[in-house]
């Protein structure tokens, strides 16, 4: 057949005429065309449709002439549609029309307007988070619309000039915010590890988040310029030449898994360096500012392996603020204003609608006198003034585009006692004015922050050279979120004080004195972390690799018991009652370094009830039926099924099997997991409570359900069984915990734990999960907290 027939170019048919799989499927579809009635596009559809019918597996005949005849009059215009097409008449050989139409979007019209109409709703909805990001979301924007189910049949063609175009509109052309620095290439002589990965550099090295990528960019102590040359003199005699960083949070607040990379990203930084890192309380709200945060943080921090060169409070600097505040009204760049919020928005050119664009201008207040402006935020310091009533503003540049520079607040007045200051002040500065000059006082070399606060690097310059301080250097990296939970305080507030978890810790959330109720180790977080690398893109991590993650950990540490969640007890009728065989089972198989156990095989013992089926038909289930034996793990000879015992209401209450010790072992279909009945042994250790976690939320974006996030609950994020069962064996895992080997503690991440922490006692119960004590655990109740399923093929 001549594909020039059909109006194929040379090109395209010296192409097509190499993969002769792919010119047999397109002759047969092209002998149900008409010469001569293809347009461009829909001979590029049959080629693409040849080439699927060419590549699957099963060569069966499949039913074409509806979907050529769609091509052809149109009904099937994109390479969407004929995939979709595709997947549906190679799965059903009887294909008519009105399912086909369905499937493929045949007959369904989205149009340049249909897709601008989306996209604009997108952007409204994300507005904070793409003016924070810009031009980096767009990716993300892209992805996310075309997912959109009410554009999935749209001409791909449409979406980027659309979205470019709104963007556009949205937040201005790019500037040198959206700027990446590209990362230097690998080196041509980079060394393997013992893995294979090119893990090591040129000197043998091993690669780290600390050597590539944003933080092996960063300059060397002493690199970063300054207004004032002198200042770097006094700055290196005072550093030694050694990296210093903080890591500064605001004690108002629980940390979250975000703040994890912080720590690791500011303290990891200076230990790799062989520098210093301070934990510095950013405490200038009492407001909101509350003990047990203080106490939360430096327990995160301390859980996670690392130790402060120092701990301070920006409120140790309250004084020498307040000299430099009077310094820059001095030099003519401070004043005290009068004017309200809605006063300032405006002044800022926020509009009504709270959207940024109007018109900008100066603040009355501005212009007026030193020694007014002196006289007015001594009046502000002595009391005259309520909240609200007075600020002092830095006098900046309300012609620069960026929003930092348009005088920002540097103190405001607040009627709230200090938790280290007592009654002393009653102004307190900003964020803004206090950030950078106390990374001045303490002489960072190196204030690494997250992205959201890229604008502020200028402010944060423009400050320090107005005071006549050492200027830090700034740098912004991408934070970490988790999909599928929230973050945010406010939103975990709510689900606390509606009783919708147990508290800031409930092991669902993902707060890190929660993650660490949970169970999970710190050196397991910072592997993760290390693996993700810090670079200057927000790194958004799916729940379900950060457990993975978890869960590769553990499986180097833990040992492993038989424990069942819903037990029923199975009674051997051929063995005595003081029958007793000891089976040998390794902690962990292919580590003897955790050594083996013994355990009890009596004539009684529990299995899992799922592990018993009366059902004889159903050939896929391979543990005990009436027709079936099933192996007990270790156990030298299989069980038999003899009878059962039922309750009134017809529930199986214990059943009863033979020991086939009198035949030639066989090999069962399957083994399964036992507990023994043993007073001799104290078996069965009973659980009070086993708590298994899954998901908090159904959907990966809880804040986006149009009738709120707590709306979009699982409700079965938390399962508790009350009867489950371990193996005695237990109480010497307990005692023993946390169970390290030489390669786990060899690793470069292993953080030594508290062994008074109960999360500590960590182990692996077979088919089931990993598990922990839960902190409400007592020498009479046992608790147990999941801390992450298995793989769905472990066994």
């Amino acid at each position: 057949m001549s594909l020039e027939k059909f109006g194929y170019e040379e090109a395209k048919i010296k192409e097509i005429t190499k993969n002769q799989k792919i010119l047999s499927e397109l002759e047969k579809l092209l002998g149900e065309v008409q010469v001569g009635e293809l347009d461009k596009t829909q001979r590029a559809i049959l080629h693409q449709f040849a080439t699927l019918l060419a590549k699957r597996k099963d060569a069966g005949e499949v039913s074409t002439a509806l979907v050529v005849e769609n091509v052809v009059n149109g009904g099937i215009k994109t390479n969407l549609q004929i995939d979709a097409a595709f997947k549906y008449v190679v799965a059903h050989p009887d294909v008519d029309q009105e399912t086909l139409a369905a499937e493929a979007g045949i007959g369904v019209h989205v149009g340049e307007e249909d897709v601008r109409r989306k996209v604009v709703e997108y952007i409204e909805s994300n507005k904070s988070k793409i003016e924070e990001q810009r031009y980096k979301l767009v990716p993300g924007i892209m992805a996310d619309v075309k997912k959109m189910p009410e554009l999935k049949w749209a001409e791909p063609r449409l979406f980027k000039p659309i979205i470019d175009e709104e963007i556009l509109k949205a937040i201005g052309p790019k500037d040198e915010r959206d700027v990446v620095k590209k990362q230097p290439k690998a080196k041509k002589n980079a060394k393997k590890d013992d893995s294979g990965d090119k893990s090591s550099d040129s000197k043998g090295e091993k690669r780290t988040m600390f050597t590539e990528g944003f933080l092996g960019d960063l300059h060397k102590v002493g690199e970063n310029p300054q207004a004032y040359p002198e200042l770097m003199a006094e700055h290196l005699k005072a550093t030694g030449g050694k990296v210093h960083t903080r890591f500064p949070p605001e004690p108002n607040g629980y940390l979250h898994i975000g703040h994890s990379k912080a720590i690791m990203v500011n303290f990891g930084y200076a230990k790799y360096h062989d520098g210093v890192c301070y934990l510095r309380f950013d405490d200038t709200n009492p407001e909101a500012e509350a003990p047990e945060y203080f106490e939360s943080i430096k327990r995160m921090v301390s859980w996670l392996g690392f130790k402060p060169w120092k701990v301070t409070y920006s409120s140790d600097y309250f004084d020498k603020l307040y000299e430099l505040a009077e310094v820059l009204i001095k030099n003519g760049k401070g004043y005290v204003c009068h004017c309200t919020a809605e006063e300032i928005k405006r002044g800022r050119g926020i509009k009504e609608d709270g959207t940024p664009g109007g018109e900008r201008h100066a603040c009355k207040h501005r212009d007026q006198s030193v020694e007014k402006n002196l006289e007015e935020f001594r009046a502000m310091r002595d009391g005259k003034y309520k909240p609200g009533e007075a600020i002092l503003r830095m006098k900046q540049n309300l012609e620069s585009p960026s929003p930092q520079m348009w005088d920002l607040i540097a103190y405001r007045v607040l009627n709230a006692p200090h938790p280290r200051t007592g009654t002393k002040w009653k102004i307190y500065p900003t964020y803004d004015f206090t950030h950078c000059l106390v990374d001045s006082f303490e002489n960072i070399t190196h204030s690494l922050c997250t992205t959201e606060f890229y604008l502020s690097r200028e402010s944060y310059e423009w400050l320090c050279d107005q005071v006549h301080v050492f200027r830090p250097a700034q740098r912004e990296y991408g934070r970490l979120n988790i999909t599928g939970t929230v973050l945010s305080k406010r939103k975990i507030a709510k689900l606390v004080d509606e009783h919708f978890v147990r508290g800031w810790d409930d092991p669902r959330l993902f707060t890190l004195e929660a993650i660490r109720r949970r169970g999970v180790p710190p050196g397991a977080i910072l592997s993760f972390i290390n693996t993700l690398g810090v670079t200057t893109s927000t790194t958004n991590i799916q729940v379900v690799r950060f457990e993975s993650a978890i869960r590769k950990y553990l499986e180097d540490s833990t040992p492993r018991l038989m424990m069942i969640l819903d037990p029923i007890e199975v009674v051997v009728e051929n063995l005595p009652e003081d029958y007793e065989e000891l089976v040998t089972i390794p902690y962990r198989a292919g580590t003897k370094e955790f050594g083996d156990r013994n355990v009890p095989f009596t004539n009684k013992f529990y299995i899992e009830r799922a592990d018993f089926s009366e059902n004889t038909e159903d050939k896929e289930f391979f543990r005990l039926t009436p027709n079936q034996p099933v192996g007990l793990i270790k156990v030298p000879y299989t069980v038999s099924f003899k009878s059962v015992e039922k309750d009134a209401d017809g529930k199986i209450t214990r059943i009863h099997v033979k020991y086939d010790n009198e035949d030639k072992p066989v090999k069962p279909r399957t083994y399964i997991q036992w507990v023994p009945i043993s007073k001799k042994y104290n078996s069965p250790v009973r659980v009070s409570e086993t708590r298994v976690y899954n998901q908090l939320f159904k959907s990966e974006n809880p804040s986006a359900h149009p009738d709120g996030y707590l709306k979009d609950i699982n409700p079965e994020s938390e399962v508790i069984y009350d009867k489950s069962v371990i193996e005695h064996n237990f109480d010497h895992v307990i005692k023993n915990s946390p169970w390290v080997v030489d390669s786990v503690k060899n690793s470069e991440f292993y953080v030594k734990e508290d062994k008074s922490g109960k999360e500590i006692c960590r182990f692996q119960a077979m088919r089931v999960g990993y598990f922990t004590l839960d902190k409400e655990s007592t020498d009479d109740k046992i608790i147990l907290n999941r801390i992450v399923s298995l793989k769905d093929n472990t066994k």
